[in-house]
């Protein structure tokens, strides 16, 4: 075998350079020498290969990997070369081959040619025959490679360019030299509901509105080119038979933006070269026109409800005083805020609260004069405008119309909500001079209803800004309580009278303020509520009330019930049962052993779905008591749908039972109706002989208050508990005729 290597850095550059069209070599032989001297020749030349010992070697490489160049045997033992280029025919493989053998027949070269091969190299060879076949065949395929990528980037471009054309948002047009329309795209069709057909040798005026002829024959049948030629000028089009798409204006005109150039027999534009026509581009600016008035809308309103927003409302509210100092004339500024809406949103989601927004800016539009001014500034705030009133009593009868607007409650998505607002409202000029300080008194005034119920209006007052900021200072520290564990648990026990046991134990927060002292549960539990805290605050009780629990059973006190206060907060969230299930479970308390109370009106904010959460808890073995009873709105039909174990009788009928009749006869009933019911029943606040003896003559024996027990230390709680029976019998013999709250 004769072989002559590259003997220069240039050839083997060549070579190199060559070789980078070549994914994969593979040489493929059933004689080792042979492979080995092709494969130090093809590594010499520049050239990466692969070595295959027979035919189904190849053909498995094959099958694997992309081979770009095959030089290949005729005969071997386990399959021929012919077989292998069959079987890259046959299965339309992309590889060149060259045959590599040391058949010298013609019919074997002949053979080989019509099975595929790209070459036929006899051995033995000599270097320059085989390398020369090798960049060959690489060139080759190189030049089928650039031609094929040429070719379909031709085609691309030319289906890119149609595409472009035929479904281009813009009127793609032509004109003659006589501005007749030799082209246009399928866009006329749908913009102005004309067919490509209708138009074309028509002349351009045609679909050019009366009064844009002249300005057209400049622009739409532009002849300039360059700098000068028309662009991004407006003009309007007719539609045909003025149908086209709605629009928030005139329908028969759309507003059109044009680009336009003249079209010349030369690449020049020069005085001498023949004018051939128009091409221009038409482009719909509707949107553009609809959406600088969206942006204009939006600079000033709030996109939810349509409303102004705080821009808006602060520029008619500075132009409402002007207005009202230069007449001597009052106005009213009113700041609402709906209650308890953040428990919508975090229940429910924000989709359910936007809607239940919309539908409440809707009432409260109707509450109002064509001059008022209502504005959402965020959330669930709304603030509202009231120019030219003669007095408060305007003012409070717009409040009042407003609270009675959102009685009837709302029916979203199979939601039912009953929503209410607090109002606070400051007047000009008694209340503030300023834009700001009107607001901001409406504000304090707001959160005064806020910390005395809510549902309701106030007139701003001066002695409002210290509230507000107690307010605020509170909240405050609030938020620190919970982490620097402030807040404790005191237990207040529930006595059986007729044995003088104590079979439950109510849970009572306290919150002991390092600057304040002790803070009542009074003044913090709503503004917990307000601001979302109660949830994590009631998550704390819950847990370490029932590690509590887990402490007396591990004493064996395995008969005290515990008792604890769920908010409607917490009663609304989607995880409250899984949370007291996943609690009870951490401490092994049985649910008979847990007692869950809450207040009617919890339950009537959402009926379904309190009744609902509460028939899981029960399931779970878990007691059920309403807290408060008779305070609040309930339907006897749905309180027989719930699952209730207890009623307790509210602290404020046991405490003027003796003087009132009313009262008296309110008790009664609810003990009659318990009894009926097959209900449990607790009478709270019990601090007298007097009261102890009626209830008990009522048939009321379960009882708590300040007579048995004011609330007790966590610490102690336990030692009382061991003791009870003694200490219940000293407390009947001691107790007075009255106990101080």
């Amino acid at each position: 075998m004769s072989e002559k290597r590259p003997n220069t850095i240039e050839q083997k550059k060549n070579v190199r350079h060559l070789s980078e069209f070549t994914e994969n070599i593979l040489i493929v032989d059933d004689e080792q020498r042979h492979l080995n001297s092709l494969r130090e020749l093809m590594a010499d030349n520049g050239f990466n290969v692969e070595l295959a010992h027979n035919g189904e070697e190849a053909i498995n490489r094959i099958k694997t990997k992309t081979i770009g160049l095959l030089l290949l045997d005729l005969n071997m033992p386990d399959m021929s070369g012919n077989e292998v280029m069959d079987f890259i025919k046959t299965n339309k493989i992309n590889t060149t081959v060259i045959v590599v053998s040391g058949e010298s027949s013609f019919e074997a070269a002949n053979s080989a040619l019509k099975h595929g091969a790209y070459d036929y190299i006899k051995k033995p060879y000599t270097t320059e025959a085989l390398i020369n076949s090798v960049k060959n065949a690489l060139k080759k395929r190189q030049l089928e490679h650039d031609n094929l990528q040429m070719q379909a980037k031709l085609l691309e471009s030319e289906k890119l360019h149609r595409y472009l054309v035929n479904k281009s948002p813009d009127i793609v047009y032509m004109l003659d030299t006589n501005g007749r329309f030799t082209f246009v795209n399928k866009r006329i069709e749908t913009l102005l509901g004309y067919q490509k057909e209708d138009l074309l040798g028509k002349h351009y005026t045609s679909i050019i509105h009366e009064d844009d002829h002249e300005k057209a024959k400049h622009t739409f049948n532009e002849r300039r080119t360059g700098e000068r030629a028309t662009t991004n000028v407006e003009l309007r089009f007719r539609c045909k038979n003025n149908d086209c798409a709605p629009r928030h204006f005139e329908t028969s005109i759309i507003p059109i933006e044009i680009s336009a150039v003249g079209i010349y027999n030369t690449k020049n534009d020069l005085p001498n070269n023949k004018f051939l026509g128009t091409y221009g581009i038409a482009r719909d600016i509707t949107e553009r026109v609809e959406a600088e008035e969206i942006i204009r809308f939006q600079a000033y309103h709030d996109m939810l409800t349509r409303l102004p927003n705080r821009t808006l409302l602060k520029d008619r509210l500075n132009q409402a005083i002007s207005h009202s100092r230069r007449n001597h004339s009052k106005l009213a500024v009113m700041f609402l805020d709906l209650d308890r809406f953040k428990v919508v949103n975090d229940t429910l989601g924000h989709l359910i609260g936007d809607q239940l927004l919309q539908s409440v800016s809707v009432r409260l539009k109707k509450c109002l004069r064509e001059g008022d001014t209502l504005a959402r500034i965020g959330g669930d705030e709304f603030t509202l405008l009231l120019p030219e009133i003669h007095g408060p009593k305007c003012s409070e009868m717009v409040a009042e119309k407003i609270i009675s607007s959102l009685e009837h409650p709302f029916n979203i998505n199979g939601h039912e909500f009953f929503v209410s607002t607090s109002i606070g409202i400051a007047h000009y000029p008694d209340d503030g001079s300023t834009m700001e300080t009107l607001i901001k008194h409406a504000d304090i005034a707001m959160y005064s209803v806020k910390g005395n119920g809510k549902n309701g209006y106030r007139f701003y007052a001066d002695h409002m800004n210290e509230v507000y900021s107690n307010h605020m200072s509170l909240e405050t520290d609030m938020r620190r309580a919970l982490s620097q564990g402030q807040f404790k648990i005191s237990y207040q026990p529930q006595i059986n009278i007729e044995t003088g046991e104590v079979f439950a134990m109510e849970a009572l927060i306290r919150w002991d303020h390092p600057e304040r002292g002790s803070i009542s549960p009074y003044e913090f539990i709503s503004l917990a509520e307000e601001t979302g805290l109660i949830l994590p605050i009631g998550e704390w009780v819950l847990r370490n009330a029932c590690a509590e629990l887990k402490r007396w059973r591990e004493a064996g006190l395995s008969n005290i019930r515990i008792a604890i206060n769920i908010s409607a907060c917490q009663l609304e969230q989607d995880h409250i049962v899984k949370t007291i299930i996943d609690i009870l479970h951490e401490n092994n308390i049985p649910g008979e052993m847990l007692e869950i109370e809450i207040t009617e009106n919890v339950i009537m904010k959402d009926i379904e779905n309190g009744i609902n959460k509460l028939t899981q808890l029960s399931n779970h073995g878990i007691n059920i008591a309403i807290d408060d009873f008779g305070t609040g709105y309930s339907s006897l039909s749905y309180l027989k749908r719930l699952p209730i174990d207890t009623l307790k009788i509210d602290r404020s009928f046991v405490h003027d039972m003796q003087n009132s009749d009313e009262d008296a006869s309110i008790i009664k009933a609810i003990i009659a109706m318990a009894r009926g019911l097959g209900l449990n029943i607790i009478s709270e606040g019990v601090e007298t002989k007097e009261q102890l003896e009626l209830l008990k003559a009522w048939r009321c024996k379960n009882m708590q208050g300040f007579l048995f027990s004011r609330p007790i230390k966590q610490n102690d709680a336990i030692n009382f508990l061991k003791s009870s029976a003694e200490n219940t019998a000293i407390m009947f013999e001691k107790c007075n005729t009255s106990a101080e709250l």
